[in-house]
């Protein structure tokens, strides 16, 4: 029987906390190291802030559309409550993952304490720190009740105070808010005593001294509750013909402080009258999300908890791996002039890609450097690379996108100190992001300009790196190069050239995709081998889900490895029955996209910058590369193979046990473990 047409795909916000919730696995699994479990929370965490600040915004604005019957706005409405459903549960299991951690870490004489725990001397401890650090940075804010609360800051955390004096308890009543200073100083304060190791949260800080800073007006009695506010994201771009991109951006990130109140969360001890006060004052309504939480906000700030001198508590990645093929006391460019070179992050070290620029800058015959920028570390080798290479002589053009979500303010920057050195700096359209990854440079050999390149599935981002699964390639393949140099001729004169190897978005990559998908349905179709496989972030693009399904029931086999949303359900009988779909998510993150097609000699394996989403097809500028080498396609296709075989971190996306974990009744496989030991031995030349 055919299912409805809603029956045949997984909403996108629903399949993303089904993502979040794969999050919260590795952080509740007892085998994985338990420091790293509290970072697993704050990823968690900091997912669940971005979904509320873009996802539910967007929803909200949906909801809100005054139509007769919108299906648009019932079908919003509807998704908006079955997202509070789920993260309400979620939330739950959160705080008990939490609270089973801390019991765990004690058995280790490491204690989480509050400032209910403290003992005198402790306290002592504690206090001075106050005095010393934190004091100077709070700035209380008494809300009377005839006065305006001003808004809260989006994402910060502050203690909602009720202060009383014990001698006057119903005549002094008093309400208060303090934003915890989380910007200038560290979430955690650590201390030892003996052989413990004792951690406290700023929160607690604050809270044990507040007599210190209220006992002056008479108060000596108080409870503190932290509250947070996540606003709408979205930035409203006025199209203002006086003003350029780069001033409408700058005016966005400022409006963007005033946004819509998406969630409220609020620790579910709260005084009931305080509570009361607050969403009345802030024009709280109940549809702004407002979700009842445990003692504390922001755990993202767990992302950054201190690792305590254990590292087998906190088990990093493995240290970044040297490629065989690069010497750093040796020409990377003379090397590409030989072979393509293709790193594979964070199996091996990100530093040739800033050697790559680094030799660029300092070498006289290198007249250009282009290159696009996404997302960028905060102290940057890859931006100073530029900077030296301006400061050489060398013309350099930065394409730096202003648009890229929460790195607006960072770009705004880079690109200012960009151009104040001399480098050129371009930036995309408004609602078309240029997300694609590319490094070009023109060296003058022989009286011609030769072109490298480097092509890559990820930013520049030498701190990312270290824990983002991507792919980069590096060549002078003279077709690749000229196709590389062509978008940067788009870029720049925004006229579409023609492209030989490189498939280009919006249009160009999405048609070729849905062609070599119906290459495949064709082999099938004839009773021939016929097989795809897609590794990506995400896929929700609906027309070309439909083509998948197509596939599968042409007899095509189709294995899909997706980190995030995945709105496709495989294994329908005469539907998907072909499809296999898998996310891993381990102590690396799943970031490279590679497209395979076919078998046997029709076999097509590119990397890519898109992930099968609607906005990376049809509205920003991304590339897929096609891999050349021989020697690298396997490498590719070794990585692929392993993660298909794990059946330890990878899980079944199905419509009926979604998150179960995949068994197979063999010996434990961990893919990301196999692949750096693959590499390992490639980098010591044994024999594979």
């Amino acid at each position: 029987m055919p299912h409805r047409k809603e029956q045949r795909m997984v909403l996108r916000d629903l399949s993303w906390l089904d993502f979040n919730a794969r999050v919260l696995q590795e952080a509740a699994d007892p085998k994985v190291p338990l420091l790293m479990r509290l970072k697993f929370l704050g990823i968690f965490s900091n997912n669940l802030d971005e979904f509320f600040r873009v996802r539910v915004a967007a929803l909200r604005r949906l909801a809100s559309v005054k139509l007769n019957g919108s299906k648009i706005s019932t079908h919003s409405r509807r998704t908006l409550k079955n997202i509070h459903q789920t993260v309400v549960e979620q939330q739950q299991s959160f705080e008990a993952i939490y609270a089973n951690i801390l019991l765990a870490l004690q058995d280790h004489q490491i204690f989480v304490v509050d400032e209910k725990q403290l003992t005198d001397e402790q306290g002592d401890i504690v206090r001075t720190y106050f005095h010393d650090i934190v004091r100077p940075l709070l700035v209380p804010l008494m809300l009377l009740r005839t006065t305006k609360v001003p808004p809260l800051t989006d994402g910060s955390i502050y203690l909602a105070l009720r202060l009383t004096d014990k001698k006057q308890r119903h005549t002094s009543l008093q309400y208060a808010l303090i934003e915890l200073p989380t910007e200038k100083l560290p979430r955690f304060f650590v201390f030892r005593q003996d052989d413990r190791q004792y951690v406290i949260l700023l929160d607690d800080v604050v809270r044990y001294c507040l007599a210190d800073i209220f006992n002056l007006f008479g108060y000596n009695e108080f409870e503190a509750y932290t509250v947070k506010a996540t606003k709408d994201a979205e930035m409203d771009l006025a199209e203002d013909v006086s003003k350029s991109f780069m001033e409408q951006i700058s005016q966005g990130i400022q409006n963007r402080k005033f946004g819509q109140m998406t969630r409220f969360i609020y620790d579910k001890k709260i005084d009931k009258d305080l509570l009361k006060f607050l969403t009345q004052k802030l024009k709280i309504r109940k549809s702004d999300n407002i979700i009842p939480a445990g003692r504390y906000h922001n755990f993202k700030d767990f992302m950054n908890f201190p690792s305590l001198g254990k590292p087998n508590l906190d088990k990093r990645s493995n240290p970044p791996l040297v490629h065989p093929d690069i010497n750093p006391r040796r020409s990377f460019l003379q090397l590409l002039r030989q072979k393509d070179v293709m790193l594979h992050f964070p199996y091996h070290s990100f530093h040739p890609v800033i050697d790559f620029l680094r030799e660029a800058a300092i070498d006289p015959d290198v007249k250009f450097i282009k290159m696009t920028i996404y997302r960028l570390a905060r102290q940057s080798d890859v931006m100073n690379a530029l900077i030296n290479a301006r400061k050489n002589g060398k013309e350099v053009t930065a394409v730096v996108e202003l648009q890229a979500r929460f790195d607006e303010e960072a770009n705004i920057e880079w690109s200012n100190q960009l151009q104040e050195n001399g480098i050129k700096v371009l930036h995309g359209q408004q609602g078309i992001k240029i997300h694609a990854k590319l490094i070009l440079i023109g060296r003058q050999e022989n009286k011609k300009t030769r072109l490298y390149a480097n092509i890559s599935t990820g930013n520049f981002h030498e701190k990312t790196a270290r824990t983002y699964a991507d792919d980069s390639l590096f060549t002078s393949h003279s077709e690749l190069v000229k196709d590389v140099a062509r978008v940067f001729e788009l870029i720049e004169i925004r006229k579409m050239p023609q492209f030989r190897h490189l498939l280009l978005s919006p249009n160009h990559l999405y048609r070729k995709v849905l062609q070599l998908i119906d290459r495949e349905i064709k082999f099938a179709k004839a009773g021939k081998s016929a097989y795809l496989l897609f590794k990506l972030n995400s896929l929700n693009e609906a027309h070309l889900i439909e083509k998948l399904y197509e596939a599968s029931a042409a007899g095509v086999k189709i294995d899909l490895i997706v980190r995030g949303i995945c709105s496709i359900i495989p294994q329908i009988p005469k539907l998907s029955e072909n499809i296999n779909a898998i996310s891993i998510v381990d102590k690396y993150l799943e970031h490279s996209r590679i497209y395979l097609f076919g078998t046997g000699e029709r076999e097509q394996i590119y990397i890519a910058s898109a992930d099968f989403m609607d906005r990376n097809l049809h509205r920003r500028i991304e590339i897929a590369c096609p891999v050349l080498d021989p020697a690298l396609q396997q490498e590719l296709k070794t990585m692929l193979n392993y993660q298909l075989q794990d059946n330890t971190k990878a899980r079944l996306l199905n419509d009926s046990r979604p998150n179960s974990y995949k068994t197979d009744n063999q010996p434990p496989f961990r893919s990301q473990n196999e692949i750096y030991d693959y590499f390992e031995r490639l980098s010591l030349r044994e024999e594979i």
